[in-house]
């Protein structure tokens, strides 16, 4: 479970985020929205402790972020708008062994760790890829495996489908369904619901740092129009 309590973030004096209180259960399917500039990125990066709240509190299944980044970022996989922002080795096994590696594990245990995450993007076999050779979407799935490395219980995705032609969004989107009816909780932050629609269990929409729209997609569709959010025809 991922919590925000009373939530406030300023950049240079200018709130970015103001009085977010929000609650992420495990195994849910939730889609943050809102347009650009309205907190989305800024949030997500609250919950493993990319940023720190300048009041109010993130917790991860009960515990503050801020008193254990280590179980935050073991228990919460990111995924950035751009994968190649987030790498940090050459090839594909190398970049998800990173993760776990940091967390001091035994190589079998590593090993283990990475060709799951390779099995669950559809990737096995392929370690010694150079990720510099991959194609657009190769790299959001290797994005999407070195998070999962990390064992999490919940994978947080920042626009994941930004630059991707339609064979990689949908390969992309098949990863996401199968983990989420794993069991495996999904916060997807995007402009556009169309693609996505269908996994969500719930839609939280941002609107200048708070939080305008909770509940379930089909009740809030009126209210998203308005929030420059693309939405799926009715």
């Amino acid at each position: 479970m991922i919590e925000f309590q009373s939530v406030f973030h300023a950049f240079e004096d200018v709130p970015v985020l103001e009085d977010v209180s929000l609650t992420i259960d495990d195994g849910e399917f939730v889609l943050l929205a809102g347009a650009n500039g309205s907190g989305k990125t800024t949030l997500l990066r609250h919950c493993n402790g990319l940023l720190t709240p300048d009041s109010g509190s993130v917790l991860v299944d009960g515990t503050p972020v801020a008193d254990d980044l280590i179980a935050a970022r073991s228990r919460v996989g990111m995924v950035f708008q751009h994968p190649r922002d987030q790498f940090v080795a050459a090839t594909v096994g190398a970049d998800i062994a990173f993760g776990p590696e940091n967390l001091g594990l035994e190589r079998e245990e590593i090993n283990r760790r990475v060709a799951a995450a390779l099995e669950a993007v559809n990737m096995t076999g392929r370690e010694d890829d150079r990720i510099e050779a991959l194609s657009g979407g190769e790299q959001s799935r290797v994005a999407i495996a070195g998070a999962l490395a990390m064992d999490p219980t919940h994978l947080v995705l920042d626009e994941p489908f930004t630059g991707l032609d339609e064979p990689a969004r949908r390969s992309v989107l098949e990863r996401l369904e199968s983990l989420s009816a794993d069991g495996t909780g999904i916060l997807l932050a995007t402009h556009d619901l169309r693609d996505v629609s269908a996994l969500a269990d719930r839609v939280i929409a941002m609107r200048d740092g708070r939080v305008a729209v909770d509940g379930p997609l089909e009740d809030a569709l009126g209210d998203l129009e308005d929030l420059a959010v693309r939405v799926p025809d009715r």
